[in-house]
């Protein structure tokens, strides 16, 4: 199934956001260096990782290694949402649709600090964490409509065809959406790029205490597939760290 979408040569290890300390350096970084990176390549669940030299950037100084693997592929996404798809200036109204979520909890932040009045989608076991990243407004989508007249919408939750379209409704003239998830009808659709540059602006976000995580849980490697089959399920929020 997984070659439907990505085609990968099996077996395959899981994953792409990687922390951890250099034991054999390359191309600047010695060992001993603590790292991030997203890897395009996959193979991140694991006790070793190779990964070339320069799709790292330095982990932050201020949280634990560990909390770090957060970082990469879910923050590489809100960043790019927020700044390159929607643009988001100072003043204006954005949407986040699924703001509970690993990515959602980036994306309401960055989208904040952007100066937005940010109205975010939750559900109710999500809201207060939303609340406490930033957000001005926090909608429980199951309870009732969700509010029109926005500068931008960005969604980050699988919803069906018809919901996707609801979310075009939202958008003002002239507003912009984006998708990372079901696209939006007539709105662009975007696949997160790796990009090192932008990883380190997040680092200095985060040491500086203007970016926080949110880690649900921290699990051994072992539990890796009953973290999937409960993320398949629906029932995770926030990013899950698994430690080897």
């Amino acid at each position: 199934m997984l070659q439907t979408v990505f085609p990968v040569a099996l077996p395959y290890t899981l994953g792409w956001d990687v922390a951890g300390t250099v034991v054999d350096g390359a191309g600047g970084w010695a060992e001993g260096d603590q790292v991030i990176g997203r890897l395009d390549a996959g193979g991140t669940a694991a006790e070793y990782v190779i990964a070339r030299a320069d799709v790292l950037a330095p982990a932050p100084a201020g949280i634990p290694l560990t909390r770090a693997a957060a970082i990469p592929v879910a923050g590489l996404t809100a960043w790019q949402a927020v700044h390159e798809q929607v643009k988001v200036t100072s003043g204006q109204r954005v949407l986040i649709n699924g703001a509970g979520g690993g990515i959602g909890g980036f994306t309401v932040q960055l989208a904040k600090l952007a100066g937005a009045f940010v109205v975010a989608t939750a559900s109710a076991r999500s809201a207060a964490v939303v609340t406490a990243q930033g957000a001005d407004q926090v909608v429980d989508y199951t309870a009732g409509p969700l509010p029109g007249g926005m500068d931008a919408v960005i969604n980050l939750a699988p919803i069906r065809p018809e919901s996707a379209a609801g979310l075009a409704e939202l958008v003002r003239p002239g507003g912009s959406a984006v998708s990372v998830a079901t696209p939006i009808p007539a709105y662009p659709h975007f696949v997160t790029r790796n990009d090192p540059a932008q990883l380190r602006e997040l680092v200095a976000l985060i040491d500086a205490g203007a970016l926080s995580l949110d880690i649900a849980q921290t699990l051994p490697l072992s539990e890796l597939p009953a973290v999937h089959a409960r993320s398949e399920a629906g029932q995770t929020r926030g990013k899950i760290i698994l430690i080897p």
